[in-house]
């Protein structure tokens, strides 16, 4: 039996809130995996309701945080992210921009809705894209440590080069969340592009490995996402005084972490796509797509 005062009101965790019965036997999405092994969530569409989510979310009055890299001519390309990500990304939250750059003064001051904020973030130039991408874990690590601790609760960090094309809401948020490469979603392990020598530090072995996570896609709290970083940053030092850069830079730290400490939420291709590729009949909404760009321009 609860007691309760004569002037207590209960508590109501959720608002009054009308959907269709989730069926146990009748699943909305039969056609895709949606749990892990390791009973984390994939994240796709028709697996999750918005309206729920948006009624345990809102109430806790958080702050989300985005890094993203735009160094060199990548620069052309913040207005354009920050534009698609005010239509669609995290719609009534509290947002930091953190926008590391080598070229301030070439970005765009773009009219963000109210509670959300751009932030330069000065970066060195570095001599080539590889370097700057060996670098990337090393400075979010940085600047969690001396600001963004101290501002977001959850971090994302992702690259540039992208727009948002649909709703990105708080089905994302977890501890640490990873997101499946669009290219190597629907392909047996042996064809994933891991690294496969063994001196690296970011070396997995034939057989092994669970999905093929993309660089470009992933976040969680904040101190997590700190600790990832850091972790990260050391093995590709180690790489480094080995003399050894691994096949795909930081994305083949980031899988070798990711086999060993699994993200607790996983996003499907929907959060990671590109658009040069047709769409499969899986894949219902994208969310977040590369742009397409000539290559020889930056």
């Amino acid at each position: 039996m609860k007691l309760q005062y004569t002037e207590e009101k209960p508590i109501q965790l959720f608002p009054q809130l009308f959907y269709q019965q989730p069926r146990v036997l009748a699943p909305k999405r039969q056609d895709v995996l949606t749990v892990t092994p390791w009973l984390a969530p994939i994240i796709w569409d028709g697996t999750f309701s918005p309206e729920i989510l948006e009624s345990a979310y809102l109430p806790l009055n958080l702050t989300i945080g985005v890094t993203a890299f735009a160094v060199g001519k990548y620069t052309r390309f913040v207005g354009r992210f920050l534009q698609s990500a005010e239509k669609h990304f995290m719609k009534g939250y509290r947002v930091n921009y953190y926008i590391f750059t080598d070229n301030p003064e070439t970005i765009p001051n773009v009219q963000l809705q109210p509670g959300r904020r751009l932030v330069i973030v000065p970066v060195k130039k570095y001599p080539s894209w590889q370097e700057l991408s060996m670098r990337r874990m090393e400075a979010i690590n940085k600047h969690i440590a001396e600001t963004s601790h101290q501002e977001v609760d959850y971090l994302f960090c992702l690259h540039i080069d992208m727009v948002f094309c649909n709703a990105w809401g708080p089905e994302t948020l977890g501890d640490m969340v990873a997101a499946i490469h669009p290219g190597y979603f629907n392909v047996p392990r042996s064809q994933f592009p891991y690294e496969r020598r063994s001196s690296s530090a970011a070396y997995i072995p034939d057989g092994e490995g669970d999905f093929y996570y993309g660089g470009a896609v992933f976040g969680g709290l904040v101190r997590k996402v700190y600790e990832f970083t850091k972790t990260c940053h050391m093995t590709i030092l180690t790489d480094k005084a080995n003399g050894i850069m691994a096949a795909w830079k930081e994305e083949s730290h980031l899988n070798r972490h990711f086999l060993s400490h699994k993200p607790s939420k996983v996003l499907s291709p929907e959060y990671l796509w590109d658009d040069r590729k047709p769409k499969p009949p899986e894949i219902h909404l994208i969310r977040f797509s590369t742009v397409d760009k000539n290559y020889k321009e930056i």
